[in-house]
């Protein structure tokens, strides 16, 4: 099995508390996904991301909805969070979501390791078509995450 490795780096010209603020709340990962997945949160153990957190949402991949579980396994406030696919259609699915103070704002990184399932045919499939998703996946949020937290505008949780 190959593991597939994608990593992302931004500036968000905010400060830290609001950018960690916003990414906390599991909501928000429907506004920054792209609508084509049909993004929905099925159920919460948490109202917000912590250690041992559970997320159930489903999407839309080439019209077949899909039921995906994940488990914040990793938990540093103001730091970092990574996701562990618990149920869903990879192999595996690690994401950490790391967030650094530097000048002009904060510095976010994901980084996903995974694994497609099948074998063979899924590397291929991989090679085809998913890397290629994922990637624009990634690109939509590089976009959508400015547009939703320009410093004009104020970030909260929901309760």
């Amino acid at each position: 099995m190959t593991i597939h490795v994608l990593e992302r780096t931004q500036l968000v010209p905010r400060e830290n508390p609001a950018v960690f603020s916003f990414f906390r709340d599991p909501h928000n990962l429907a506004l920054i996904t792209p609508p084509w997945l049909n993004f929905r949160v099925r159920e919460l153990s948490d109202a917000s991301v912590r250690q041992g957190t559970t997320i159930g949402y489903t999407i839309k991949w080439l019209g077949l909805p899909m039921k995906w579980d994940s488990l914040i396994d990793r938990y540093e406030e103001d730091v970092c969070f990574a996701d562990r696919m618990i149920r869903g259609p990879f192999r595996s699915w690690h994401h950490l979501h790391h967030f650094a103070p530097v000048s002009g704002g904060v510095e976010m990184t994901d980084r996903v390791e995974y694994e497609m399932p099948l074998g063979l045919l899924g590397d291929l499939a991989h090679s085809m078509m998913v890397k290629r998703q994922l990637q624009s996946i990634f690109e939509y949020r590089a976009r959508r995450i400015p547009e939703l937290l320009r410093k004009d505008q104020r970030v909260a949780p929901r309760v």
